[in-house]
């Protein structure tokens, strides 16, 4: 058992056993290797099932909005994020929050460790100092742990939990300097054409599952603007027109919201690109109002707010 995942239980035993917390939100292994899912604790016997490894990478923030009680949630980076923008969206309050704060060293891609595997049925993986150790029935590798995160982990510039009432384990250390939007910056740099191609060619892979939908913590809304029937706003199709209007709208529903923790293009079950669109208007953000998503609980998003003395000189001179 780590260390961290020791912490999370005491600390989630404390919660429970002092009336702090009705329920406790976190990790338990998942059925198959190289998975974890969220569990809800609501009894001290229960605490056991708690785990902290690197295929935690659920955004457990998704379950929060409208929840009544107290509630103590396991939060690393992108997590603290999204609960910083669901508290300023009055979708649940500071009060009702006890945050364990987690400091993430990133997820690991399991899609990637199955592929290095020739997919070959893994029957355990164990995280060992930077290493991974996979095993299958026949065999054995050692993998550098780094290799095998998520795109949107390498990228990550808020490791540790922006806000917290508890901090476990040590902070990363000193990181590398990270160009977080070189991708995005490239994809600019394409012809309008080129951008055009790519967008068809990403989002002809959408089966209209919503699985990104559904994943998202800034996802919330009762009624989604593709499930409305009165008026339709979109049709129903997996036709190139009415997908790529959906995955548009939805880019701009989060613009200046979008927490950058990748849950939409974890759930996808068909690869999309879906966090091209979504960077490229956090870049946008960043670049014209100096905003980023979940990182004060002061600071209001500017799509959310209207300033008289705001020049717009984006809009003025296009």
């Amino acid at each position: 058992m780590s260390q961290l995942t020791h912490e999370i239980r005491e600390a989630a035993r404390g919660l429970l056993r002092d009336g702090k917390a009705q329920v406790v939100i976190g990790f338990e292994p998942g059925s198959l290797p190289l998975r974890s899912r969220p569990c809800f604790i609501r009894k001290e016997k229960d605490i056991e099932r708690l785990v902290w490894s690197g295929f935690c990478e659920t955004n457990v923030a998704r379950y929060l909005p409208k929840r009544k009680g107290k509630v103590a949630i396991v939060a690393k980076g992108c997590d603290s994020r999204a609960l910083v923008e669901l508290i300023k969206e009055n979708q649940i309050t500071r009060d009702q929050l006890v945050i364990i704060g987690v400091p993430c060293e990133g997820m690991i891609d399991r899609r990637r460790i199955e592929a290095e595997m020739g997919h070959e049925l893994i029957v355990e993986a164990e995280e060992k100092e930077g290493s991974l150790v996979v095993r299958t029935a026949d065999s054995e590798k050692i993998l550098d742990r780094k290799e095998y995160l998520f795109e949107h982990c390498k990228a990550c510039t808020h490791p540790t939990p922006v806000v917290y009432d508890v901090l476990l384990g040590q902070p990363p250390g000193p990181q590398e300097a990270i160009d977080a939007f070189s991708d995005v910056d490239a994809f600019s740099a394409l012809d309008r054409e080129e951008r055009w191609a790519y967008l068809v060619q990403e989002t002809s892979k959408c089966i209209r599952c919503y699985a990104c939908r559904n994943a998202c913590p800034m996802c919330y809304c009762p009624e989604c603007f593709v499930d409305a029937t009165q008026p339709q706003w979109v049709g129903k199709s997996t036709g190139l027109s009415d997908t790529i209007i959906f995955h548009l709208v939805r880019a701009f529903h989060l613009a200046g919201r979008c927490v950058a923790c990748g849950a939409c293009e974890q759930a996808c079950p068909m690869g999309v690109d879906i966090r091209k669109l979504n960077r490229k208007l956090q870049k946008d953000v960043i670049d014209l109002f100096h905003h980023e998503a979940g990182c004060s609980l002061d600071e209001v998003a500017p799509l959310a707010t209207f300033r008289l003395d705001d020049p717009e000189p984006f809009m003025v001179e296009p």
